[in-house]
């Protein structure tokens, strides 16, 4: 049974927001903005983001030039764009509301390794170049270049030249500690009088004719909650709650070396059309590699929610860093960990009004530090 007060205050908003990853608090952000007097209420399963908000590789990327090219292919060359230029604008966003400093962002730029059998995908450089260029002018560059070959890198980057063929460098993309982004969130939202209740797990929802009835489960008992209006921000989780989504879950597996001395190489690196990714992380102790991928390996395995290590990936990912990314480097196996992001078939993310009271946004496809951002602000605006 609820107590007067809880029934009267601690359970009621006016928009009740599932999900506090980057895209639940980028859009409870996005609705004080544009409704100061409006009560907001997050709700969050687990104590921390429960997909992989808090457990990314840490890219504020937009997409290599392999990427582009298949996303072309799949969605043609004008929904592509939108979504590149839906990431770009995300990425500013979330650098004016937060700081660089907050997220400790680093811009030492993006690069593609190209292998033999991706040759073929600098025959499409000037192209794409051309068609990206509009989205990527600044008051310092009205023609700016988004990709251009530095394979002289290669060698000084230490990496295998058997394997890698060709190197790619984009001037525009950049990393970001994860964590240190999520708490700035996190302090961001609580500035703007959002709530958030961590440990509230959303088992289901109710439209009633005047609100929205969200049930939480909390150690092993039910509590309702009530809002005017209910945004789904869970992602991957989606399904939980509206199995008519489109939406699967995939898992991305993450390694985490020990620290290595001179580490020659700085930036986000891309690999096989972005399944693999692997960047510098500078510590305390030493600048670190962080490489993750592999999902491609075994689509069908890590299509799942839950956070569990696939050895078969891990092992590909320790074989990849042997023999190209590092060889002939003394290192150790520090962290490994994964986490859940949600993608869709054509890759394109969906935020949209479901019905009166219900509003969904997911669908980031491993880019939701890009993402989140501009596709809360489109969820907030749902609201007006």
């Amino acid at each position: 049974m609820r107590s007067f007060w809880e029934y009267d205050a601690l359970t009621r908003a006016d928009v009740i927001i599932v999900g506090a990853g980057i895209m639940g608090l980028s859009t409870a952000i996005s609705v004080k903005e544009r409704l100061p007097t409006a009560s907001v209420l997050v709700l969050e399963r687990g104590i921390l983001p429960s997909g992989a908000s808090t457990r990314n590789a840490g890219f504020a990327c937009f997409g290599s030039l392999t990427e582009i090219l298949s996303d072309i292919h799949k969605n043609g060359e004008d929904a592509t764009l939108r979504l590149v230029e839906q990431r770009w604008r995300g990425l500013q966003m979330l650098r004016q509301r937060l700081g660089d400093e907050a997220m400790s962002f680093e811009q030492h730029g993006g690069y593609e390794t190209l292998c033999a059998e991706q040759l073929s995908a600098i025959d499409s450089l000037e192209r794409v170049n051309a068609a990206l260029r509009g989205i990527f002018i600044s008051e310092h560059d009205s023609a700016p270049t988004v990709f251009v070959l530095k394979n002289e890198h290669i060698a000084h980057f230490g990496f295998n030249q058997n394997r890698v063929k060709a190197l790619l460098h984009s001037p525009f993309e950049g990393q970001i500690h994860s964590g240190r982004m999520m708490q700035a969130l996190s302090e961001r939202a609580l500035a703007h009088g959002v709530r958030i209740l961590t440990g509230a797990d959303v088992v289901a929802l109710e439209e009633e004719p005047h609100q929205m009835r969200c049930v939480v489960r909390h150690l092993g008992n039910t509590l309702d909650f009530f809002a005017k209006h209910c945004i789904l921000a869970t992602n991957a989780f989606l399904p939980e709650l509206l199995p008519e989504s489109s939406i699967q879950p995939a898992r991305g597996q993450i390694l985490v070396t020990t620290p290595i001395p001179a580490l020659p190489f700085r930036g986000v690196f891309h690999y096989d059309e972005g399944f693999y990714y692997f960047r510098n992380l500078a510590t305390p102790e030493g600048q670190r590699i962080l490489l993750g991928g592999g999902r491609n390996l075994a689509f069908e395995e890590e299509t799942s929610t839950a956070l569990d290590l696939n050895p078969r990936i891990q092992t590909a990912l320790e074989e990849l860093l042997r023999t190209t990314i590092a060889p002939d480097v003394q290192y150790d196996i520090a962290h490994r960990w994964s986490g859940i992001m949600g993608f869709r078939e054509d890759k394109l993310p969906e935020v949209r009004r479901i019905s009166a009271r219900r509003i969904i946004a997911f669908g980031c496809n491993g880019m939701g530090v890009a993402l989140s951002s501009v596709l809360g602000e489109e969820a907030a605006s749902l609201l007006a």
